[in-house]
């Protein structure tokens, strides 16, 4: 099937459709607020003897102190591997033995814990989820462990630049923001890490104050409520408010940074701009014009440089959408050869749908594709916990879940328009960041405008940060 016939499928597709669409009904919920902040989210849910649920704590790699990126990541790693009386294995082999699930880490915003269990397990898990967000133990050896793996999972990471290009993108975009950070860290501010360093961490962010837990499944509300409570309303606030970044500035003009992978046979490119905040009013339209842009396969960007072009296998429009405003970016890649053509091809459709907007049948093709996409995401237990933690998160409603669907129905093509020519950077105002063979192609991109060269074999940040230090330097100043 060619992509024409595709792309036609999608169109015919889309005008079959109805004009509008139901909404998703989730189970009722009961939302408490502890004494200590914490905030708490039941939702039963009894078709399947399952509950699960998902933790959110305010602060993630956006509180790594200069240095120490990489510290909130590692924390929430670390917080399965030792919690109360229980060793790693222990845990290990607690929630294996169940047949449950459980995972922690951190983001950008948030660190975080998830899992889901049989209903006749949940005074079990829910005491093991107490453990590990109030009392963790950090043991020494898994701290050695984890560093090292998470020091050669970066490294292994630079083998393939679509693992890495969005950490050079987001570091040399944002600069010195907070948003630059890299949640993982890099080599260097990994190797200088000490255990303290995350012990540290952890009393400075971790606290009931900062708490968004939300669980569904089957369980009585009121029942499972006592027992939360019993768990957490004891647990101290953080020391301080978490972290609340400034907004970032759009960036003005035009700058290249050029990642050399010196035996890469493609180029991997990224070309953005800031976006939107998670809170923009203007999301529903500018959902439906990024999926027409390039958030799926047949979208002007994809069919342009894969089914039309067949300069790539794949070309998408990233827009991460945070407590402050994200950025948006064209992300694709191609053969060194033809890294300039493709990335003009990629300009000239954004410079198209800047300039004529998006026309009605692609409108309409995508938000069928939205509709048709989003209620699968809201189906399972684990799902609907994520999906609740997540909107309360960021300061939005179930009800606006409830309520998106029809919404993105009702997106007209005036708005659509408006705010693809609101968001949508314009050709002179562009950061590129590219990874690839830079002896090749460093002579072609100056074109798109003034060069910072880095190697992808040096830590990210070492040459991306003014005064950024090698780690074993920073490791002796503590002595």
């Amino acid at each position: 099937m060619t992509g024409r016939s595709i792309a036609a499928m999608a169109l015919a597709t889309a005008l079959a459709a109805p004009a509008s669409a139901p909404g998703i009904n989730l189970p009722p919920s009961r939302e408490v607020r502890l004494q200590n902040g914490a905030f708490v989210i039941l939702a039963e849910k009894h078709d399947v003897p399952l509950i699960a649920f998902y933790a959110l704590l305010r602060g993630g790699g956006v509180g790594d102190p200069a240095g120490k990126e990489g510290v909130a990541a590692l924390t929430g790693e670390l917080l399965r591997k030792g919690a109360g009386k229980r060793s790693a294995q222990d845990i290990a082999a607690l929630v294996d033995g169940l047949g449950a699930t459980l995972g922690t880490g951190a983001g950008l915003e948030a660190s975080y814990a998830y899992g889901e269990f049989m209903a006749r397990d949940q005074a079990v898990m829910l005491d093991l989820l107490a453990d590990i967000l109030l009392r963790p133990t950090f043991p020494a050896d898994e701290f050695d462990k984890v560093k090292e793996q998470s020091i050669d999972a970066l490294r292994a990471a630079k083998d393939d630049p679509r693992n890495v290009i969005r950490d050079y993108a987001s570091a040399f975009f944002y600069g010195n923001h907070p948003y630059g950070r890299p949640v993982d860290g890099d080599e260097a501010t990994l190797r200088g890490l000490t255990r303290q360093d995350v012990v540290d961490f952890f009393r400075a962010n971790y606290g009931g104050d900062r708490l968004i837990l939300s669980v569904v499944g089957d369980f009585s509300a009121a029942a499972m409520e006592a027992k939360l409570r019993g768990k957490f309303s004891d647990w101290p606030k953080a020391p301080s408010a978490a972290p609340g970044p400034p907004a970032p500035a759009r960036v003005s003009g035009r700058r290249v940074l050029l990642v050399d992978k010196p035996d890469a046979t493609q180029t991997y490119f990224w070309i953005g701009n800031l976006g939107v905040a998670r809170g923009d009013p203007d999301r529903v339209p500018l959902d439906v014009a990024n999926t027409a842009y390039g958030g799926r396969y047949t979208s002007i960007l994809n069919t342009a440089l894969r089914i039309q072009g067949g300069l790539t296998y794949g070309a998408r429009w990233l827009a991460p959408r945070y407590m402050q405003a994200g950025s948006v970016a064209i992300y694709s890649y191609t053969k060194t050869e033809t890294t300039v053509k493709a990335i003009d091809v990629a300009l000239e459709t954004l410079s198209q749908v800047r300039r004529a907007g998006i026309d009605s049948l692609t409108l309409a093709s995508a938000k069928t594709y939205i509709r048709g996409q989003f209620p699968p995401r809201l189906e399972t237990e684990d799902q609907i916990a994520g999906a609740l933690a997540d909107v309360t998160f960021y300061g939005q409603t179930r009800e606006e879940l409830e309520g998106y669907a029809p919404k993105v129905a009702a997106a007209r093509s005036e708005d659509v328009t408006r705010v693809v020519q609101r968001v949508y950077p314009p050709l002179e105002d562009l950061t590129f960041v590219l990874v690839g063979d830079a002896a090749k192609i460093r002579a072609a991109v100056r074109k798109y405008g003034p060069l910072t060269d880095v190697k992808i074999a040096e830590p990210l940040l070492s040459r991306l940060r003014p005064g950024a230090r090698d780690g074993r330097h920073r490791g002796g100043d503590r002595g």
